[in-house]
């Protein structure tokens, strides 16, 4: 009986949606792109520096509780099962839902090791670097350290509890799927708020890569209809995470946006917390000062005889 259940169910695996397929392959290709400019800026300014610790810890962890809470759903469970029965056309067409979410993973997970790598916890040390100005902090290397350790830490307490729940109890593992899925849902809705904070702060981009977020933002909801289709709203815990999450990153690309444009109108300068553009505003800003001190004594200056008559 349980033969004959799960061939109807691999039957469904078999009968592909062509439309489904090619948008889920474009899917995979796409967040592959997408997320080259971001890697490939870091790796060129040879630093971390714009992009917030706290924003790679939430992504990280957001990113690791997806994908598991994809691989333990009871549907993902079946279709990766049926692999032993389907082709492998097949198979690989059925799991590309699960693929895509492996891919943002990776993906997000290089990030962070770039982060970690690039990561400049004394600027000072660089005369090249224009962009962190005076009251400006950078965040320590005991941050950095800190969120190493703790997205380890995730991602090993991830695979603990997942392989203790297979070996004892697998009936439990639907709910810990759907925990991973509020988990990563929860994340997901704060993960941007640290560089939201950050990107205001400092008044311009830093590191982030604006082509990476004008592809991810739209990509984003994309991508959430796609697993919509696939998983229907049984698996709100899984698609709910990239309607967030496309969300928040399209506020941060209009502030982004904002700040690139005003750099660009003041020579490329970018703009410090007090709002004075670096070097060039601020020069400017200096000069009409003096020009105001150096006029105020004479349009005030009766007042000034006044005063020293009296």
């Amino acid at each position: 009986m349980e033969a004959l259940l799960r061939e109807d169910l691999c039957d469904d695996l078999r009968d592909i949606n062509v439309v489904n397929l090619i948008v889920s392959i474009s899917i995979v290709i796409g967040m592959l792109i997408s997320y080259l400019p971001q890697h490939v800026r870091i790796i060129k300014r040879g630093t971390s520096e714009g992009i917030s610790p706290y924003f790679i810890l939430l992504g990280t962890t957001s990113a690791t509780s997806a994908f598991g809470n994809i691989l333990l759903l009871p549907q993902s469970r079946r279709d990766v099962a049926c692999c032993k029965e389907l082709e492998t056309f097949h198979c690989v067409a059925g799991l590309l839902g699960i693929t895509q979410l492996g891919i943002q993973w990776i993906c997000f997970t290089f990030i962070f090791v770039l982060f970690l790598v690039f990561f400049r916890y004394n600027p000072e040390q660089d005369p090249d670097n224009e962009e962190l100005g005076e009251g400006e902090e950078s965040p320590r290397w005991q941050t950095a350290l800190l969120v190493a350790v703790l997205t380890l830490l995730h991602g090993l307490a991830v695979i603990v509890i997942t392989g203790i729940l297979t070996t004892v109890a697998p009936e439990k593992l639907g709910i810990w799927a759907n925990t991973l899925g509020i988990m990563a849902a929860l994340l997901a809705a704060v993960q941007y708020l640290p560089q939201i904070w950050m990107t205001y702060h400092i008044k311009h981009v830093g590191s982030l890569s604006i082509p990476m977020m004008c592809m991810q933002t739209p990509g984003g909801f994309i991508f959430a209809g796609s697993l919509f289709a696939r998983l229907g709203w049984a698996g709100w815990s899984s698609w709910g995470i990239f309607v967030l999450t496309a969300s928040m990153q399209g506020i941060l690309l209009y502030m982004a946006i904002y700040y690139e444009m005003a750099a660009r109108k003041h020579g490329g300068k970018p703009l410090h917390p007090n709002g004075v553009n670096n070097g060039t505003v601020a020069s400017e800003t200096l000069d009409e000062e003096q020009q105001e001190n150096e006029a105020a004594p004479l349009l005030r200056n009766g007042n000034t005889n006044r005063n020293y008559t009296a």
